[in-house]
C-alpha cells in the first residue's frame, strides 16, 4: 500500500482499540437508520407493484368520486337555436291523413288506417277555435284529419280550405288546448347564408324533429305537374334550404333564429344524387293564399275565360300557315278557345289569337301567363294585352274578374 492508505489503518486500529463503546454506539445507530429507511421505502416499492397504502387508496377513491362527479354534471345550454326552437315548437304539429273507412279497412287501397302523415303550422286562434296551416298534399283525399300536439293530444280536424296549386291547405281543431301560436316573420327579407331551423314531423314517426341548415337560395322555381299527366301545369317559387326536410316534413315550419316562421316546407328533391336540397313556399305568398282559404274555402284567382297553348308546342307549319305569325316570333300563348260572356270575349280576344305581352311582360308560354295572371294580378284589375292576329301586332285592355261569376 502507500503512504496514504497505510496512515488511514493504522489511525482506524488506533480508534476501535481505544473505545469499544463507541462501536456499540455506531452499531446500534446503523441499527436504527436501516430500520427506519425500511420503513420509508418499503411502502413505496409496495406501490409500484400495485399494493397501494391505506392513506393512498383513500387519495384514489376520491379522485374516483369526483371524477363519477364530473361525469354526472349537466349543462343547461342555450344559444339562438335553442331559443328559436323553444319559441316556435309546440306550434308545429303532426297531421294523419285518414283514408280508411274503418279501423281495420278492407279497402286493398288504404294503407293501413293512416294513409299518410305530414307536419302543420298553428298560425291562429279565433272563437275557440284554432287554424293550421299546411300541404294540400297532406290532406288530400283525407275521410278524416287528426292532429297530434308535442303534448301527445289528438285532435279530430276538419278541413277550411286547400288550394292545389299552391299545395296549400288551412285546417281547424278545437282551441281550448291549444297554448302556443307560431309568430310569421318576413321572408322577402331573408337572405343567402341566413341560419334556419325546420321542424316536423319525418317519416311519420319522429314528431318535433329539428334539424339546422341555412338559406341556399331565394326565389326559385320548381316546376310542377298539377294532374300528373306528364306536362308541367305550374311553377312554384319558393325557398331553397340545406336544411334536412324528409317526407312527413311537408306542412312543417322553416323558421328563422327569432323563431319566426319564414316558410311552409313543401317538398324534397328525392334523387339518390341529390343531397341537402329542401323547399319551403314563402311565408309572405302563404298569407295571402290562407286568407283566401279562411275566408272563401279555395283562393279567388283572376279568371280571363279562355282555353290557351303554347306556341314552343305548335308545330313550325302551323306556325306560319295557320296562325300566321312574322319569322321572328317563336313564343308567345296561343287561344284555342274563348268562353262566351267572359273577360276575353268582352276584351275582344278571338281564336288564334297568340298573346305576347301583359302589362309591358314578355309572355313566352303558358307557365309565364298563369304566373302572371295569378302572382301579380288581383280580381277586378285591368290587365293590358299585346297579341298577334293574322300577323298584325294588336293590343286590348281586359277587365279580370272572378270565376264563375258568368
Amino acid at each position: 500500500m502507500g503512504y496514504y492508505d497505510d496512515h488511514h489503518y493504522e489511525g482506524r486500529s488506533k480508534r476501535q482499540k481505544g473505545s469499544k463503546g463507541g462501536y456499540i454506539l455506531a452499531s446500534l445507530a446503523g441499527v436504527l437508520i436501516g430500520a427506519v429507511l425500511v420503513i420509508a421505502v418499503v411502502p413505496k416499492v409496495l406501490d409500484y407493484n400495485g399494493v397501494a397504502s391505506s392513506r393512498d387508496q383513500g387519495q384514489s377513491n376520491t379522485a374516483q368520486h369526483n371524477n363519477a362527479d364530473v361525469q354526472q354534471l349537466s349543462l343547461d345550454v342555450i344559444t339562438d337555436v335553442t331559443q328559436a326552437v323553444d319559441k316556435a315548437a309546440d306550434a308545429v304539429v303532426s297531421i294523419s291523413n285518414i283514408q280508411a273507412s274503418g279501423f281495420w279497412s278492407n279497402d286493398e287501397n288504404a294503407e293501413g288506417v293512416a294513409a299518410g302523415s305530414g307536419s302543420g303550422v298553428i298560425y291562429k286562434k279565433e272563437g275557440g277555435r284554432a287554424f293550421i296551416v299546411t300541404n294540400y298534399h297532406v290532406v288530400e283525399g283525407a275521410k278524416q284529419l287528426e292532429v297530434s300536439l308535442t303534448n301527445g293530444e289528438k285532435l279530430p280536424a276538419k278541413v277550411v280550405g286547400k288550394d292545389i296549386w299552391t299545395d296549400l291547405a288551412v285546417i281547424e281543431v278545437d282551441g281550448s288546448q291549444i297554448k302556443t301560436v307560431a309568430e310569421f316573420g318576413d321572408s322577402d327579407s331573408l337572405k343567402i347564408g341566413e341560419p334556419v331551423i325546420a321542424i316536423g314531423n319525418p317519416l311519420g314517426q319522429f314528431e318535433g324533429s329539428v334539424t339546422q341548415g341555412i338559406i341556399s337560395g331565394l326565389e326559385r322555381t320548381v316546376p310542377v305537374d298539377i294532374d300528373q299527366n306528364g306536362t308541367v301545369d305550374w311553377q312554384a317559387e319558393v325557398i331553397q334550404t340545406d336544411a334536412a326536410i324528409n317526407p312527413g316534413n311537408s306542412g312543417g315550419a322553416l323558421v328563422n333564429i327569432s323563431g319566426q316562421v319564414v316558410g311552409i316546407n313543401s317538398m324534397k328533391i328525392a334523387q339518390s344524387i341529390v343531397e341537402g336540397i329542401g323547399l319551403a313556399i314563402p311565408i309572405n305568398f302563404t298569407k295571402t293564399v290562407i286568407t283566401d282559404l279562411e275566408q272563401h274555402g279555395e283562393v279567388k284567382r283572376p279568371y280571363m275565360g279562355l282555353q290557351l297553348a303554347s306556341v314552343n308546342e305548335i308545330p313550325g307549319y302551323y306556325q306560319d300557315e295557320a296562325l300566321k305569325l312574322p319569322k321572328d316570333v317563336t313564343s308567345g300563348v296561343v287561344v284555342s278557345g274563348v268562353e262566351p260572356n267572359s273577360p276575353a270575349s268582352s276584351a275582344g280576344l278571338q281564336e288564334m289569337d297568340v298573346i305576347v305581352e301583359m302589362d309591358g311582360d314578355k309572355i313566352n308560354d303558358v307557365l309565364e301567363l298563369r304566373h302572371h295572371l295569378y302572382i301579380k294580378k288581383n280580381i277586378g284589375d285591368n290587365l293590358k294585352i299585346k297579341y298577334y292576329r293574322n300577323g298584325q301586332l294588336e293590343e286590348t285592355t281586359m277587365k279580370l274578374a272572378a270565376e264563375n261569376t258568368f
